[in-house]
């Protein structure tokens, strides 16, 4: 997704949850996510190329780090990994075909309100159809850029991110239920992360 909806989403999903250091420490670490060093070669980050079971990985590596940091007392080490896993979820259903899956057991007849989704449901996380979008570089590149993003999808295949994502509004009505399916998740993924931890942690990482 791009930044403006990843922030969105973090303050949407736990605005009401972590005070305004912690809130804001996570999002930067959520959006970082997304620099250049993070775009090529970390598939992980943001659930690119099928690399489902790397990336499944990579989220509870950051959980534990969660963990590990608190009780090091190092609660900016926790927001970071915290903020790194959310980006990561969020991005599960803007680059994969989840949604678009959970919109075909509809057919033929209205989809529930986006609000309505369904960000985990069992039988599509494990769908044999359940794919992410492929990254086809150099044309990857040239599709993020407004001025060559119709020239490069001449070239990129139906499987690739450019012609699979749901990162904006400008990709259509599915946008609103990867947004919703995201906001979701994020809150899922922070009772997940919570639960557990000694009260006195959880106080640190909700407050600082």
């Amino acid at each position: 997704m791009l930044t403006e909806y990843h922030i969105e989403i973090m303050f949407e999903s736990l605005g009401d949850h972590l005070g305004a250091r912690p809130l804001g420490v996570t999002t930067t670490a959520n959006i970082k996510q997304d620099q250049i060093r993070g775009q090529v070669g970390h598939d992980e980050y943001h659930f690119d190329n099928n690399a489902f079971a790397k990336t499944h990985a990579y989220i509870e590596a950051q959980r534990a780090l969660v963990g590990s940091s608190l009780r090091e007392k190092d609660v900016m080490s926790a927001w970071r990994a915290f903020g790194r896993m959310t980006h990561t979820v969020q991005d599960f259903y803007a680059h994969s075909n989840y949604i678009t899956l959970w919109l075909d057991r509809f057919d033929g007849q209205a989809p529930p309100p986006p609000p309505e989704v369904d960000p985990l449901d069992p039988g599509l996380l494990n769908s044999p159809d359940l794919r992410s979008g492929k990254t086809y570089y150099p044309f990857e590149f040239l599709y993020f850029i407004h001025a060559t993003r119709a020239f490069s999808l001449r070239f990129l295949p139906k499987d690739s991110h450019a012609w699979m994502n749901l990162d904006s509004p400008a990709q259509g009505f599915k946008f609103e239920y990867a947004m919703q399916a995201a906001i979701k998740r994020t809150r899922i993924e922070y009772e997940k992360t919570m639960t557990g931890l000694p009260r006195g942690l959880m106080h640190l990482f909700v407050n600082g």
